[in-house]
């Protein structure tokens, strides 16, 4: 956990100097999500149904693998997904498709690992909704847009809304930007449709979500996949850019490896400098990470694949939500 992390899920004395700043936030919040709620700033309503994904805290919480899990079910459930994502950590001025060979620098790594799992097409756009419009134009067999990381996006009407929240973390000492790690008040969560909890306990409506990942792929050969028992004897330097990099550590230790670890800023845009580590037979890295390394990997760089696995009413609920009657 960063310094800053730190920072949110305590409560000291200088919480209390912050605190009259995060009550600015709090009202600005709520006057700018009142202003769309009551017309005086302009929304788009799409033509299919829209469902966000999103959660209340800065981090990572999981929901990029929550939004491809939840286009896979859709997409068994023959319905044609289209996902949008404002490309966090790219240049997205303008709406654009992300494609196999997009830069991650000019799409955002999440959004090009999202394009990367072959499910549904993927758009992204600073303003999502323009995303969202020029995504279905160009894809007109897609009847239901995913939105990953919208949920304070209300240019975007929304016929369900999904929160994430972190099993490990939960909502930090429970204060706004800056005093603690809320975008949203805590009792936003008694709003939205669906509250998913990530590797946690989850109470009375919630839903449950894990990570699984137990293989690996070589960055340079994806058909070379072994797994946890292929780096138990190596010299292994694992590497995560990601909004919670111990999740992503602790992971790897369950599967009985041994490593390095090297937390990176989420969305850290690598040089291939920083990864020259000495002693080092692997290099393991998140697929967030691994679309910015792709251009200087050797065939010492893993991946390791992690898929979510939710709950079966989750994607029960949400068609119900967002079902014709529902609208």
């Amino acid at each position: 956990m960063s310094g800053l992390e730190r920072h949110w899920y305590r409560i000291t004395p200088l919480h209390l100097i912050l605190y009259p700043v995060s009550l600015i936030f709090r009202l600005l919040a709520a006057l700018r999500r009142a202003l769309y709620r009551a017309g005086l700033l302009h929304s788009v309503r799409l033509p299919v149904p829209v469902v966000v994904v999103g959660n209340i805290s800065v981090g990572g919480t999981g929901k990029t693998p929550l939004t491809l899990a939840l286009a896979q079910q859709l997409i068994e459930r023959g319905m044609h997904p289209l996902i949008v994502s404002r490309g966090h950590g790219g240049d997205t001025g303008q709406p654009r498709a992300v494609t196999l060979d997009s830069d991650a620098r000019s799409v955002g790594d999440e959004p090009l690992l999202m394009a990367r799992r072959q499910l549904c097409p993927v758009w992204v756009g600073k303003d999502r909704a323009a995303a969202a419009q020029t995504g279905l134009q160009a894809n007109p067999q897609c009847d239901v847009v995913l939105c990953d990381d919208g949920l304070q996006h209300y240019r975007l009407q929304r016929d369900a809304e999904i929160a994430v929240v972190d099993g490990a973390r939960g909502l930090g000492n429970g204060m706004l930007l800056p005093a603690g790690p809320l975008r949203e008040p805590a009792g936003r969560l008694r709003t939205v449709d669906a509250v998913v909890v990530n590797g946690g306990e989850t109470t009375s409506g919630q839903y449950a979500m894990n990570l699984d990942g137990a293989v690996f792929y070589n960055l340079l050969d994806p058909a070379r996949i072994v797994t946890a028992a292929h780096f138990h004897a190596l010299r292994n330097h694992a590497v995560a850019g990601i909004g919670n990099p111990r999740r992503y550590f602790l992971h790897l230790e369950s599967l009985g490896i041994a490593f390095t670890p090297h937390p990176f800023p989420d969305h850290h845009p690598y040089r291939a400098e920083e990864l020259a580590f000495a002693d080092c037979d692997a290099i393991l890295l998140t697929e967030k990470d691994a679309v910015k390394c792709a251009a200087f990997a050797d065939e010492r760089y893993w991946v390791l694949r992690v898929d979510a696995r939710i709950d079966p009413a989750l994607t029960a609920h949400i068609l119900r939500k967002i079902a014709p009657h529902g609208r």
